[in-house]
């Protein structure tokens, strides 16, 4: 005798709780589907393997000066975040963020001048911390920074609120927070001296052959517009000094691309 379907009977009891079950199973997909399209759209936080904790404390030098209940209070509200290219992180119109630790991709942090030209203090690549974007807890900082994504991004946060409460009860962590900011104000001061007291062709000269330091090439991958905002001046006066350099022969220009082709002239004009 060949059996057929047999139909599951519940009781109304059992069928209400079942219709619930499904409700919810339901929202959570739902929520599922509204976390992916946010992913893709702005970037998503991300639950942190073990394995990745050993990454977190090889750059957190206070990591083991802090006590077990405090490493626990770390591990609990360190995020990963996915940020794609062009996201503004931090701005003066955003709230305090948390300091972030780059594990791939580039952020870059500037100032606007009252015209809303943009002056780029300094970048950020795999392994860097910024502490700038926690800059509500630190207060010699009276200054607006902005934080954007020049590549797809991945970071871990620490939550402000969290990084905030550690710094006030374990000096290693306050300490912590001084010395990176007081390294990269070198690099603004940096910024600046070069903005101010150095000809265009010397400034935008430094910048092309510390790019080459940076990325291990002679091929740049840059358009005239990155190159403007990086160094604080206008395309068209990038435009106008890269188009020297070419005819002295230093470089070559592509679409999206500057190969260097004599780095020894490029460091004469230093």
């Amino acid at each position: 005798m060949k059996k057929g379907k047999q139909k599951l009977l519940l009781s109304p009891k059992s069928d209400l709780v079942f219709k619930r079950i499904m409700v919810e199973i339901n929202t959570l997909e739902l929520l599922k589907l509204w976390m992916c399209y946010k992913n893709v759209m702005i970037g998503g936080f991300y639950m942190i393997e073990q394995e990745e904790f050993a990454y977190i404390q090889s750059r957190l030098d206070f990591w083991d000066k802090l006590s077990e209940s405090e490493i626990g209070l770390l591990e609990r509200n360190i995020e990963k975040v996915s940020y794609k290219k062009g996201f503004n992180l931090h701005s003066a119109d955003n709230e305090c963020l948390g300091v972030l630790l780059i594990k791939t991709g580039e952020l870059r942090v500037y100032i606007l001048s009252e015209d809303g030209r943009e002056v780029t203090l300094y970048r950020l690549s795999p392994g860097d911390v910024c502490v700038l974007s926690a800059s509500c807890i630190i207060n010699s900082i009276t200054f607006d920074v902005h934080i954007d994504a020049e590549k797809d991004t991945d970071v871990y946060l620490i939550n402000i609120g969290t990084f905030s409460k550690l710094s006030q009860q374990n000096v290693y962590v306050e300490n912590f927070a001084y010395k990176n900011t007081n390294e990269r104000f070198s690099d603004v001061m940096w910024s600046m001296e070069q903005i101010l007291f150095m000809s265009f062709d010397k400034r935008l000269a430094v910048f092309l052959l510390d790019e080459i330091t940076r990325t291990h090439s002679n091929e740049l991958h840059l358009t005239q517009e990155q190159i403007a905002k990086y160094i604080g001046s206008a395309r068209e006066v990038v435009s106008r000094m890269l188009k020297v350099f070419q005819s002295e022969g230093i470089l070559e220009q592509h679409r999206g691309s500057i190969h260097i082709i004599d780095k020894e002239k490029l460091r004469e004009r230093i």
